[in-house]
């Protein structure tokens, strides 16, 4: 099984991309993303969004797919998630909920937040994203606003707009983030 560095160089290459370019496209210095690449630093979950918009594919791409139980052509349930910690980032874990179709419309995933107290920088992208918070309180950044939510409290928002969502508390978060292009 690939690395989630292995998978950025190998679609990099794939793309025909330098690391100059992706660098240019996620504002992440060229020795950051090498040192990804080459496993020799942990990214975190903003960081690998900037690089999956950057190579033009989903975050779940660089998370393994366990098989799901389908039934029909449109309908697939999900009896185990697919379980996926993110060893290379000590402050999350992404679980992929989604089932695999080839026409995905949007990506239900299950994000657990380890408490952390720096701050994150607003970025914008394509799409839609939906936020359910399971547990916890979750800081959501909007151009310079600040929303805290709480459990059963939701999100649905252009990514359009500069955003972020970090944990301030000394408490993991858990929350269902659904996300479109």
């Amino acid at each position: 099984m690939n690395s989630i560095g292995e998978k950025v160089r190998d679609l990099r290459s794939e793309r025909r991309m330098t690391l100059k370019q992706v660098s240019e496209k996620t504002g992440l210095s060229i020795s950051f993303i090498s040192q990804v690449e080459t496993n020799k630093c942990s990214v975190t979950l903003e960081s690998l969004m900037k690089i999956s918009e950057a190579l033009n594919v989903k975050p779940s791409y660089f998370f393994p797919k366990e098989a799901n139980t389908s039934y029909k052509k449109s309908v697939v349930i999900s009896k185990q998630p697919n379980v996926e910690e993110n060893e290379s980032a000590i402050d999350f874990a992404y679980k992929d909920l989604s089932g695999k179709f080839s026409d995905q419309r949007f990506t239900p995933t299950l994000i657990t937040l380890e408490p952390r107290k720096e701050g994150v920088t607003p970025m914008s992208h394509s799409g839609q994203e939906f936020i359910y918070i399971l547990e916890g309180t979750l800081t959501i950044i909007m151009n310079d606003d600040l929303i805290d939510l709480k459990p059963g409290e939701s999100i649905h928002m252009e990514s359009t707009i500069p955003h972020n969502w970090m944990n301030l508390t000394d408490s993991i978060i858990k929350f269902l983030y659904v996300s479109a292009n």
